[in-house]
């Protein structure tokens, strides 16, 4: 199927920003809201979009986004999160931080930090928080994923299983309305559970984005996570359920 020049413009804003919606499309271009409907039904068929109501959103499956491209989605909304999150971590705090965009926004609000130990699988953390002088960084050992800087594989959990962390700083690439984290690497999912049995408190980052999201892999309920750190107010289910784990939301808008 070939793009028209509108379709293709589409697609790079539901690049940026996770989710497309009509009217606002309709807006933004000059033409009917029948027009965009008409477009987005196109690009279902490509599959490029997946339809959902009053918009689309990026196609999920069985495989993740590019990561340069997960890079430039809500940056502001991970920073805002990162921010948060990174006023929760103490001074002289031990911190395991897992593969993500979000994870590496975390990293760069904790340079300031001081006297911290970070044991993390993500390269481009480690790589970071180089700009640290008072951060100790240990680098899990496993197999390089050159597609985004991650460590995986029964080294990395093995590594990992030798700590005891304060906190971990981990991501998910969806997040369903039972409150279950998902992933697309089954290596990666068993290093993320590694990581929330090792460790003393454990905080999820994970912007709204990942609601309109789903992966095939399972890695942990939120009823397991101490804090999650988020930019739009949940579902009142899902927050039931939060309440109901005594797991905080931290709303960070």
């Amino acid at each position: 199927m070939s793009l028209s020049f509108r379709q293709s413009d589409i697609l790079e804003i539901a690049k940026a920003k996770g989710r497309v919606a009509v009217e606002d499309l309709a807006e933004t271009f000059g033409v009917t809201v029948q027009t965009i409907r008409r477009d987005l039904a196109e690009l279902s068929e490509a599959g490029k979009l997946d339809r959902v109501h009053g918009g689309a959103v990026l196609r999920s499956g069985v495989s993740n986004i590019g990561y340069e491209d997960r890079r430039g989605l809500h940056e502001d909304a991970k920073e805002r999160i990162a921010k948060r999150c990174a006023a929760d971590i103490p001074d002289g705090a031990s911190v395991f931080m897992n593969i993500g965009t979000s994870t590496e926004a975390v990293a760069r609000q904790l340079i300031g930090h001081k006297n911290l130990m970070v044991v993390t699988n993500n390269m481009n953390v480690a790589n970071i928080l180089v700009a640290n002088p008072d951060c100790r960084i240990v680098v899990a050992g496993g197999v390089l994923r050159r597609s985004d800087g991650g460590l995986i594989g029964h080294l990395t959990v093995s590594t990992i299983e030798q700590f005891k962390f304060d906190h971990a700083i981990i991501g998910c690439s969806a997040l369903d309305q039972q409150g279950d984290l998902l992933d697309f690497d089954f290596q990666e999912v068993h290093v993320s559970q590694t990581i929330i049995a090792q460790s003393r408190k454990t905080c999820l980052v994970a912007d709204q984005s990942k609601f309109a999201r789903t992966a095939p892999a399972r890695i942990a309920s939120l009823s397991e996570i101490d804090t999650f750190y988020t930019d739009l107010p949940l579902t009142d289910d899902l927050q039931a359920l939060c309440r109901q784990w005594k797991t905080t939301v931290a709303l960070c808008d």
